[in-house]
């Protein structure tokens, strides 16, 4: 993620809802560009260099989650869900398609641009050339430097989120991290009560380091309690 002002996509079939997105953006020097459905927001995905997405879920010719998958086939671009559907259900599916974020609609100017920049924060703290040295617990590498996490020798993707949750985990290895210390360390202060984000961010570390992920080896959960990274 480049360190000049960051250009988001806001995807929303609702016109007014784009406009007001995109006002109170600008006026904070991002750059924004829009599209009213999935394969606009796509076509425009494919041609520019986009920082951050922006996304509703139900929008006519290609809904959200259908742009999730197909914008996680070739990239890890920071997606934050704008949704009228609120249900616990709805975010979980998205979260685990790849979505980083989710906002219910309606939602105030205030904490659109705390979500906003909680996840661009995370991005470019994952990208920071500042961090230096590798972590090494049993078969999982991490090079801070090269942002880069292998297991068993094979290199694996991992979205700027699951990097910074697996960083922190391995730098407290050993220890039951309760579930807001994670979530204030990883997705941000304004975080706190979002356990179903951790959930699904464990679930889907679970699938990409460990061998068997129904019997983790080393993210283990600690019920009622967090999470540790065991050694």
């Amino acid at each position: 993620m480049s360190m000049n002002p960051p250009t988001v996509l806001v995807v929303d079939d609702e016109k007014p809802l784009r406009d007001f997105v995109r006002r109170n953006l600008e006026v904070r020097n991002y750059n924004v560009v829009t599209a009213s459905n999935g394969l606009e927001a796509l076509a425009i995905f494919n041609t520019k260099n986009i920082d951050l997405v922006i996304l509703d879920i139900m929008m006519p010719r290609m809904d959200g989650l259908e742009t999730i998958r197909r914008i996680r086939q070739s990239s890890l671009v920071p997606i934050i869900i704008l949704s009228a559907l609120g249900e616990e259900g709805d975010k979980i599916k998205a979260l685990n398609l790849g979505a980083d974020d989710y906002l219910n609609k309606p939602f105030g100017v205030g904490e659109l641009l705390a979500r906003v920049q909680a996840v661009i924060r995370r991005a470019r703290w994952a990208e920071s050339p500042a961090r230096q040295g590798r972590l090494m617990h049993g078969e999982i590498h991490v090079d801070l430097e090269r942002h880069e996490a292998s297991v068993r020798g094979e290199v694996v993707d991992l979205t700027p989120t699951e990097f910074n949750l697996l960083v922190y985990l391995m730098e407290h290895a050993g220890k039951v991290l309760p579930h807001q210390t994670i979530l204030q360390h990883v997705w941000g202060p304004e975080y706190g009560p979002e356990n179903e984000y951790l959930r699904v961010y464990i679930g889907r570390l679970r699938q990409k380091i460990e061998q068997d992920p129904s019997n983790p080896h080393y993210l283990l959960t600690e019920r009622g309690i967090g999470y540790s990274f065991e050694t």
